[in-house]
């Protein structure tokens, strides 16, 4: 089943946007994404049911099947590509638009996977459970988007993790001190 992509969006979109999603959402396993009916492309998020601070600040909400409407996505492209920001900024956030678009749309099929397909999960155990989701299916995207680079630095891959690791704990060990 395809996804339809609806554009509400008043934002000038970067070209190929369109494609970039079509391309993120076809790496994706079809049973993660079954039941998902659009994805909508919209400015900001404007659901009531979250806050201000929320709502102007989320890159996407999913919105999962209620009655007889089918699970949606909504995807807000001016968080993604905001226009007040600084101009350096704004480059920069354009350049990283594909590995971003990526993220926020592989956590948001990894939430409907896992509240529809994997009953065995606790409601505490989510959010953990969407993070690894997303780190894996974006590592192997990556592979796949850029394999002259991975071959060149799978070698030296489990050295980088390894001061990724030694990085993070030496700045959780930093915050606990403050």
């Amino acid at each position: 089943m395809q996804i339809r992509i609806e554009n509400r969006s008043t934002i000038k979109l970067p070209p190929k946007i369109i494609q970039n999603i079509e391309r993120v959402l076809n790496f994706v396993p079809s049973s993660h994404i079954r039941g998902i009916e659009r994805l909508r492309i919209v400015d900001k998020i404007s659901d009531p049911r979250l806050n201000t601070e929320v709502r102007n600040s989320q890159p996407g909400l999913y919105h999962p099947r209620q009655g007889s409407q089918a699970a949606w996505i909504e995807l807000a492209i001016g968080i993604l590509i905001p226009e007040t920001s600084p101009f350096f900024k704004r480059i920069f956030q354009r350049f990283a638009l594909k590995g971003n678009l990526a993220t926020v749309l592989f956590s948001l099929v990894g939430q409907h996977y896992l509240l529809t397909q994997r009953h065995s999960l606790k409601k505490n155990q989510l959010e953990g459970a969407i993070r690894s989701y997303t780190q894996g299916q974006l590592k192997s995207w990556v592979a796949s988007e850029n394999r002259f680079r991975t071959r060149l630095f799978k070698p030296i891959q489990p050295t980088l993790e390894r001061w990724s690791r030694s990085l993070q704990q030496r700045a959780k060990r930093i915050e606990d001190r403050k």
